[in-house]
């Protein structure tokens, strides 16, 4: 008989130790293993975004059957039984997203129109610091085919005196272009949000709109009650901009009714800057604020009749009431995703209170999840939706952790005394919601605050405490008239809020970028924060490893070299210290801002029309530039004339007229060219100069053949020969 080795022995007992300590951990944690369902479902949605090709239905229906035969097949073995449902929910959460996809089937405006005529029934108006943006539905648009023709457009009104209100059928003059795409590789996909949305086409007006009386054109039921509920948005934005002006009404119009399109952009700027933007979008604080003060206020206000004090539930009642307004809240605030995971759990507590039952706070935060992300799993990729479930579920987990802390705290009967704890809670809250969401706005927006806990400080309790109870009091009194009576100081509040973010972002440093983490780097974050919310136990900071390593994935990002916009305005450079310098000083500006950001740079600078720029690395004159960075020639034509010469000595040849075959006789030794045509095709590049080649990537390579791809990306990119 041979005996086994005893260092392979050992090593086999040593396997086996940990495999049982894990399995021991594992089972101890049981009665949270349900909360890993929705980060499992939205596993399947995540790699149903980042196939190439859209996926047939019946392999999402295919998944799923096979992970509920491996369900039944392994039951009797847990941790058989917990793989199966995790493949299952994965697979379930994939049929969702091609479901959803399918269904909303919305056609995209293949390329720029106009001016056209465009007939549409309005059901949604914003807003804007000038002007305003209509939404379209049951679309008429002139030379476009009834089944080519988009679900919905939005359109963009200069004219200050129009009026327009939802429900109302207009006849207008527009210029329409399919949605933004990406303005960089791997960006956010404009197109595919608002694919989502039901919106094929946006674009301008010339001129103002004409009501367009047609027998023939019907709403239904469900379209006249959302023109309805817009109208009544559309309203009382306008009764709060009546009451207080400027960036106030603004803020007043975003707290009270979800838009954000008035508020000047120095505000949000700064709001942003001190992590403030949080108090503009609709979220938890608010629909908890809401739902909170409409129940203390009627269980308040009917403990003070004894009559019905003695005699009825007034908790539940209060309870209902206050389910009610915070379904209102919901709806005329225009149903953002954090806005309904905020409604379903505040529902499912007073519903609770309601039947007597004390609710689950991670347990509802998982049963939201589920179900946002069932019914719409395109929000998974979507900023508001990342940033408010980090922010939730980490709040949730220290709460939990410091339950019997806090219980001792509050046993304290003196006001004095636990008004430090209180503070301290400000504080802590602020710190852990920061904490949770800095990753993910690294990820979209390249961006850290440094004294977002200092803004939040002020601003959290002023909001909590006098500028959200303002608002309740206000929608009160908007029926008789008289909600001058509230909105003014409700002004006061956001005065204060709005002094607070502008002193903060004026400290030096107070807003830094660094270069956008990867999605890989994302995606370790979130791992590890879920590990490290969703377990109790000490093996829950193990999530701390993975967390590390995402943040830590930033330090292996290369900024392109070069990048070329999409529309052939825009190009940039890096100079040898890795800042971008651009073609022209102000034209796409939002494109640049993104560019810049992206790349952890704050300035825009621009290179000179003729000379030297870029610390030397290029060269101007009147038909283009010469960029010289790791041994290679970067040749930028701005017109077709300049080729011949920038053919012979570059490596790479950018022309932003089309070049056709110019240098592309694809003999050995002639160039790569990126032309006019290219950017067309593809949208814009990004170009690394690496030692051993030169690697382009269009947007169009990122985004692959899907549905919310407009026709003129779908077809076939050209090659960029070498």
């Amino acid at each position: 008989m041979r005996i086994a080795p005893v260092h392979w022995v050992g090593s086999h007992i040593a396997a086996g130790a940990v495999l049982q300590g894990l399995a021991g951990r594992l089972h101890a944690e049981r009665d949270r293993w349900a909360l890993w369902l929705p980060p499992f479902i939205g596993t399947g949605i995540g790699l149903y975004f980042l196939l190439p090709m859209e996926p047939p239905l019946w392999m999402g229906l295919a998944l799923v059957v096979a992970g509920i035969a491996l369900s039944i097949a392994a039951r009797r073995y847990v941790a058989g039984s917990l793989v199966a449902i995790a493949l299952t929910a994965a697979s379930i959460g994939f049929l969702a997203a091609q479901i959803r996809t399918a269904m909303v089937a919305t056609p995209m405006l293949a390329e720029e129109i106009g001016p056209v005529k465009v007939i549409g029934t309005v059901v949604a108006v914003e807003a804007l610091p000038s002007g305003q943006r209509v939404l379209l539905e049951d679309v008429v648009i002139e030379g476009i085919a009834p089944e080519a023709t988009p679900v919905r457009v939005r359109i963009r009104i200069v004219k200050r005196d129009a009026v327009v209100v939802p429900g109302e059928r207009i006849d207008l003059l527009a210029e329409l272009a399919p949605p933004s795409l990406p303005v960089t590789p791997y960006s956010f996909d404009f197109q595919r949000a608002a694919y989502f949305r039901g919106i094929g086409a946006q674009g301008f007006a010339y001129g103002g709109p004409r009501l367009v009386e047609d027998p023939e054109a019907t709403m239904s039921y469900l379209a006249s009650l959302s023109a309805g509920i817009e109208a009544l948005r559309l309203r009382v934005a306008q009764r709060i901009r009546a009451v207080l002006p400027d960036a106030d009404g603004g803020v007043a119009v975003a707290l009270m009714t979800g838009s954000q399109t008035a508020i000047p952009r120095e505000a949000v700027d700064a709001m942003r800057a001190v992590g403030l933007a949080h108090l503009l979008s609709v979220s938890g604080l608010h629909i908890g604020l809401v739902t909170g003060i409409l129940l203390l206020a009627v269980r308040a206000g009917l403990a003070l009749i004894p009559s019905i004090a003695l005699r009825y539930p007034i908790k539940k009642w209060a309870a209902g009431i206050a389910f009610v307004g915070a379904f209102f809240y919901l709806l005329i605030t225009g149903m953002g995703v954090p806005t309904q995971r905020s409604f379903l759990m505040a529902g499912l507590v007073l519903f609770a209170v309601m039947i007597d039952r004390t609710a689950l706070s991670m347990r509802l935060v998982a049963w939201a999840a589920g179900v946002i992300l069932l019914l719409q799993p395109e929000t998974l990729t979507s900023p508001s939706f990342q940033l408010s479930f980090a922010a939730v579920v980490a709040l949730i987990a220290a709460y939990e952790t410091s339950l019997a802390w806090r219980l001792r705290q509050r046993s304290r009967s003196s006001w004095l005394a636990r008004l430090p704890f209180h503070l301290l809670g400000v504080a802590v809250t602020s710190l852990v919601a920061e904490a949770a969401t800095t990753a993910f706005a690294l990820y979209h927006f390249s961006q850290l605050t440094l004294f977002g806990l200092v803004a939040n400080l002020v601003a959290v309790p002023v909001t909590a405490v006098w500028i959200m109870p303002w608002a309740v009091v206000a929608y009160a009194l908007m029926p008789f008239h008289i909600e001058v009576l509230a909105l003014v100081p409700m002004g006061w509040g956001i005065d204060i809020v709005l002094a607070t973010a502008r002193i903060v972002a004026s400290w030096p440093a107070s807003v830094s970028y660094l270069p956008a983490m990867p999605l890989w780097g994302a995606v370790l974050v979130a791992i590890g924060g879920l590990w490290l919310t969703l377990w109790r136990r000490s093996w829950r900071w193990w999530g701390a490893a993975p967390i590390a390593a995402g943040f830590i994935s930033i330090a292996f990002v290369t900024p392109p070299h070069v990048l070329v916009s999409g529309d052939a305005r825009l190009v940039a450079v890096a100079d040898e210290n890795g800042e971008y310098v651009f073609s022209q000083e102000r034209a796409n500006r939002f494109e640049a801002d993104i560019w810049m950001h992206r790349a952890g740079q704050e300035e825009r600078q621009a290179w000179p029309d003729d000379g030297y720029g870029a610390d030397g690395r290029l060269l101007c004159d009147a038909l283009g530039c010469v960029y010289r960075a790791e041994n290679y020639v970067v040749a930028i034509a701005w017109q077709a004339g300049a080729l011949i010469e920038d053919c012979a000595i570059a490596d790479l040849v950018i022309s932003l007229d089309p070049a056709r075959d110019l240098c592309r006789g694809g003999e050995a030794g002639e160039p790569i060219v990126i032309d006019r045509f290219d950017l067309w095709r593809n949208g814009g590049y990004a170009i690394w100069l690496e030692p051993d080649e030169i690697r382009s990537l269009s947007v169009a390579e990122t985004r692959g053949i899907r549905p919310w791809v407009a026709d003129f990306v779908r077809r076939q990119p050209r090659p960029v020969r070498e």
